[in-house]
């Protein structure tokens, strides 16, 4: 098989896109001192407020580890919070600070922007189309049935 071949393969080509977004985003988040794995964090507890740590790790596609290292950084810039006790079981439960959910609102707003820009010129039908036909991907890859 041709090199040419290989960058016409679909896995190869969102493996392109995954790059190419994160590149991007890193960039446009770097004034805020944010990076795609912190923002992806803070986006992952606004949306799921008291979830364990492996439900954050899976939603924020790290280790465990990593999620640690990451929550590290934010706990120690102040926008996020880990509780000292356990609310339930053995999970401390992890907060976004005031300050937290500010950077988040303008990190959203930049993350949508790079979304755009890397849609720029589709018909709004046919991004629903894509985000439908890579969220059935990933379905298909994790084994899970069609919805």
């Amino acid at each position: 098989m041709s090199q040419e071949d290989v960058r016409e393969r679909i896995g190869y080509l969102v493996k392109q896109v995954d790059q190419a977004f994160r590149r991007a985003g890193e960039e446009r988040l770097r004034p805020l001192g944010l990076s795609i794995a912190q923002y992806a964090l803070l986006r992952a507890l606004a949306d799921a407020p008291g979830a364990p740590a492996a439900e954050l790790a899976r939603r924020t596609f790290v280790t465990r580890q990593s999620l640690r290292d990451v929550l590290a950084g934010l706990t120690a810039a102040g926008l996020v919070s880990v509780a000292e006790r356990p609310g339930v079981g053995r999970a401390l439960p992890i907060t976004l600070t005031g300050p937290g959910r500010a950077l988040l609102d303008q990190a959203d707003a930049i993350v949508l922007d790079v979304e755009r820009r890397m849609t720029a010129g589709f018909p709004s039908e046919e991004v629903g189309h894509l985000a439908a036909l890579l969220s059935a991907c990933a379905r298909n890859l994790a084994g899970q049935p069609a919805t």
